[in-house]
């Protein structure tokens, strides 16, 4: 029999003889958690984003999903961001443009709520 490591038990064990040398190393890979599934779709919404700043009408509008979003702003200026889940119902946004300026917020059931480094408000919602 062959020795597979101090956490696994005889029962586990793989017979050198029924295979060969790279499917042994194969199934320890498996075994051993090398090898595992990836979620290719997160449940943090995504699709089209359109905010609105309150006072000055100013729009900020683009598209994402997960960690990938951006956003273009009405004087052309290009904002990623990522979304990350903070509970079931709220999601933590984050936006920073090639100036080195953020706009953070929360979503929850109503929308969309951001605030930039300036203290303005931003509102909107993900189509």
């Amino acid at each position: 029999m062959a020795f597979i490591g101090p956490g696994v038990s005889h029962a586990k064990a793989i017979t050198r003889s029924l295979i060969g040398p790279k499917v042994l190393i194969m199934e320890l890979m498996i075994h051993r958690g090398i090898f595992k599934r990836k979620r290719t779709h997160s449940k943090i919404p995504g699709g089209f984003f359109s905010f609105e700043e309150e006072g000055a009408n100013t729009r900020l509008y683009g598209f994402g999903h997960g960690e990938h979003l951006r956003l273009r702003d009405e004087f052309g200026n290009i904002w990623r961001g990522t979304a990350e889940k903070v509970s079931e119902e709220s999601v933590r946004y984050t936006f920073r443009d090639a100036n080195g300026r953020t706009i953070t917020g929360v979503s929850d059931s109503f929308g969309i709520v951001l605030r930039d480094g300036h203290g303005k408000t931003w509102r909107g919602f993900i189509e």
